[in-house]
C-alpha cells in the first residue's frame, strides 16, 4: 500500500507481468504481487465494471416482482408517490390525508419518473416503484470502483466493487422502494470526485470534477436532507485536521459550486415552504431529525457501539477480510488512501453511534471507506502471516452468516407454519457450502483467493433467499392475501373498503388510497349506510382485537354484518398474531330496521 515515488505515466494500468504504476501526481499506488486468475481475466478498466454490473444485477434483481411491500417504511414511500401520480401535485408529500414531513422529495420524484417511464400510472406494480432503488444498487457498486480508481489499480478496485456487491445491508436496501440505495449513490460519487480533487492538491481548479461533487451533494440533500452534506463535510474537515491543508479544496470551485449547489435545491424547498406554511421544516427538522439524535425514535433506540457490532452481520463478507488486513492497514497508515478512506469512514461513524436512533442502514454509506484500505492490503498479500488464531476468527466469521442464513430458510418456514421451499433451501444451502469453502481459504492464509468464493456464496443465498424463500413465506403477507380476499368477494366488485385493527401501510397500498382507517363504531356505521341507502359495495376488515367493539356497534345501530371471509397470519412488526374478518352489510331483508 505504499505511495509509489516514481512512476512513468507510460505504463499500461492492466499490466500482468510486473506491479502497477499509476503517476503520483493522481495518488495512486501499485498493486503487488501474482494475482489470482480471475483477478487477471477482469481486472481491467473495461471488464472490471461490466463483471461488477452483471453481478450487482444478479444479486439484487431477484425478489424485486416477487417480494411484497415490507412495512412499514416501503409503503409509505410507494403510497406518497403514488398519490403524487394520482393528484399530480409534486411539491407536497402526503399519505392518504396525513402529511408526510419527514424527507425531501426526491425520492418520490425518482419513483414518479420510474413509474412514468415504464408506461404505468399509479397503479403501477411494486417492482416500478422499487426501480430507483435497485439502479442506485447497481450504481453504488460502479461508483465504488470508480472512486477506488482515484487511489488504485483496476485489481484492487475491482475487489471494492465485489464487497459492495456482496455486502447483505446493500442488497437488502436496493430491494426496497425507499431512500436509502439512491441516497449511497450519491455519496460514493460525490466522494468519488472529493478524492480526486484533494489528490490534486489545489493545482488548478477542475471545473469537472467540481460540477460533479456539488451536483451530488445537491441530489443527496433532497433524497435524505442533511446526511449526504454531513458525510461529506465531514470528510473535508477531517482530511483538512489530518492534512494540515485547506488549499486543495480550491480545486473544487467552493463559491460557483456551492451557488450551484444551493440553486439546485433551493426552489422545492421555498415551494414547500409555501406550501406547507413552514410546517414541514417544523415536522422534518424539529420533530424527525432532532427527535433521532436526541432518543430513539419508533422503539430503534440503542446504545454507542450497536452498529460495530451489526456491522459484522449486515457488511458481511467485508468484516472477516477487514480484520485480516488491519496490520497492514496500520503500517500504510500515513498513505493517502488510508488517510481519505479514515476521514470518509471515522467521523461520520462516530457521529451516527452517538445517534440515539439506530437503524442498520445508516451507516452503509461508510462501506466503500472500508472496503477501500481492505481491498488494497489484499491486494498486498494481507492475511499471508497472520496468526492461526486470527485466521480462525475470520474463517468463523465468513461462514456464520451464509451457516446462519441456510438454516433459517429450512427453519424459519417452520415456524411460521408454512412448508420450505425447496429451491430457496437448495440454493442457501449451496450458499453456506461457498461460505465454506471461503473460510477454508482464510484458513490456511490465501485471503485474496477467498473472495470469490465469498461472492459467490453471497449470490446463491441472494437468490435461493430473495427468489424463493421470501415468496414463499405467506403467513407474513398479510396484506397482499386481504387484497385477494377483498377481490374474491362474492357479488362484490370494486368494494368501498375500511380496515379496523389491522393498519399497515402496505394494505393502503396494494388497496387503494381510498382505503380508511377507522373505528369499529365507524366501520359498524360505514356498512349500515350500504345497507339503507344502496349504495355499491362496501367491506370492512376488523381485526380480531376490534371484532368484539365492532359487533357490539352493529347490534346497537340495527346492522347484521355477514362474514364475508377470514384469515389469520403473523404482522412482521411486532410479531403479533392476527386474525381478520371481512364483514359487509347483510342483504336488506337480514338487516333489523
Amino acid at each position: 500500500m505504499t505511495e509509489p515515488t516514481q512512476a512513468s505515466p507510460e505504463m499500461d494500468d492492466a499490466s500482468e507481468s510486473s506491479p502497477q504504476r499509476m503517476p503520483p501526481e493522481g495518488g495512486q499506488k501499485p498493486d503487488a504481487g501474482p494475482k489470482p486468475i480471475w483477478m487477471r481475466l477482469f481486472g481491467h478498466d473495461i471488464s472490471a465494471p461490466l463483471l461488477l454490473l452483471v453481478l450487482a444485477i444478479a444479486l439484487f434483481a431477484p425478489g424485486q416482482w416477487s417480494i411484497p411491500p415490507l412495512d412499514r417504511d416501503e409503503p409509505r414511500f410507494t403510497q406518497a408517490t403514488k398519490q403524487m401520480l394520482e393528484t399530480g401535485d409534486y411539491v407536497d408529500i402526503r399519505f392518504q390525508d396525513a402529511a408526510r414531513h419527514k424527507k425531501p422529495v426526491g425520492i418520490y420524484w425518482l419513483q414518479a419518473a420510474a413509474v412514468k417511464l415504464t408506461g404505468h400510472d399509479a397503479s403501477a406494480p411494486l417492482w416500478a416503484y422499487r426501480l430507483p432503488s435497485l439502479i442506485g444498487g447497481v450504481l453504488a457498486v460502479l461508483l465504488s470502483y470508480w472512486a477506488a480508481r482515484a487511489f488504485v489499480g483496476p485489481p484492487a478496485s475491482l475487489l471494492v466493487g465485489l464487497f459492495m456487491a456482496a455486502a447483505i445491508i446493500l442488497g437488502v436496501e436496493s430491494r426496497l422502494a425507499k431512500t436509502d440505495a439512491a441516497l449511497m449513490a450519491t455519496i460514493i460519487l460525490a466522494q468519488g470526485a472529493l478524492a480526486r480533487l484533494w489528490l490534486k492538491d489545489g493545482e488548478t481548479r477542475r471545473w469537472g470534477l467540481a460540477f460533479v461533487f456539488w451536483t451530488a451533494l445537491a441530489a443527496g440533500v433532497l433524497i435524505k436532507g442533511p446526511v449526504a452534506p454531513m458525510i461529506v463535510g465531514l470528510t473535508v474537515l477531517a482530511l483538512f485536521a489530518l492534512t494540515r491543508k485547506v488549499r486543495w479544496f480550491k480545486s473544487a470551485v467552493p463559491l460557483l459550486g456551492a451557488l450551484w449547489f444551493i440553486c439546485l435545491v433551493v426552489p422545492w424547498f421555498v415551494a414547500i415552504w409555501i406550501a406547507t406554511d413552514g410546517t414541514f421544516f417544523q415536522e422534518a427538522i424539529g420533530k424527525d431529525l432532532l427527535g433521532k439524535v436526541g432518543q430513539g425514535q419508533e422503539g430503534h433506540g440503542a446504545p454507542p457501539l450497536t452498529h460495530l457490532a451489526v456491522s459484522f452481520a449486515i457488511f458481511w463478507p467485508l468484516p472477516a477480510f477487514a480484520l485480516l488486513s488491519l496490520s497492514t492497514i496500520w503500517r500504510e497508515r500515513a498513505s493517502r488512501l488510508v488517510v481519505f478512506s479514515f476521514a470518509w469512514l471515522v467521523p461520520s461513524w462516530v457521529v451516527f453511534e452517538l445517534v440515539a436512533t439506530k437503524l442498520p442502514h445508516y451507516t452503509m454509506p461508510l462501506l466503500p471507506a472500508l472496503a477501500l484500505p481492505v481491498a488494497a492490503a489484499l491486494v498486498d498479500g494481507a492475511g499471508a502471516n497472520a496468526k492461526k488464531g486470527l485466521r480462525r476468527a475470520c474463517a468463523f466469521l465468513v461462514v456464520l452468516v451464509p451457516l446462519a442464513l441456510a438454516a433459517a430458510s429450512f427453519v424459519g418456514p417452520l415456524y411460521l407454519g408454512t412448508w420450505p421451499s425447496p429451491p430457496g433451501v437448495v440454493l442457501c444451502v449451496i450458499g453456506a457450502a461457498l461460505g465454506l469453502v471461503a473460510a477454508s481459504r482464510l484458513l490456511s492464509g490465501a485471503a485474496i483467493h477467498a473472495v470469490p468464493s465469498a461472492v459467490a456464496a453471497a449470490l446463491a443465498i441472494a437468490v435461493g433467499f430473495w427468489g424463493f424463500v421470501g415468496p414463499a413465506l405467506t403467513t407474513i403477507w398479510v396484506s397482499p392475501r386481504l387484497v385477494a380476499a377483498i377481490e374474491n368477494a362474492p357479488a362484490c366488485e370494486n368494494p368501498l373498503v375500511v380496515t379496523t385493527g389491522f393498519h399497515e401501510p402496505s394494505f393502503i397500498f396494494l388497496e387503494g388510497t381510498d382505503t380508511k382507517i377507522v373505528s369499529a363504531e365507524e366501520a359498524a356505521a360505514f356498512l349500515k349506510e350500504q345497507a339503507a341507502l344502496g349504495v355499491p359495495c362496501r367491506i370492512a376488515v376488523i381485526e380480531s382485537r376490534q371484532e368484539e367493539g365492532f359487533l357490539g356497534a352493529a347490534k346497537e345501530i340495527g346492522l347484521v354484518p355477514q362474514l364475508v371471509s377470514r384469515l389469520d397470519g403473523l404482522n412482521i412488526n411486532g410479531g403479533k398474531q392476527l386474525d381478520i374478518g371481512l364483514y359487509r352489510a347483510g342483504r336488506p331483508n337480514e338487516n333489523a330496521d
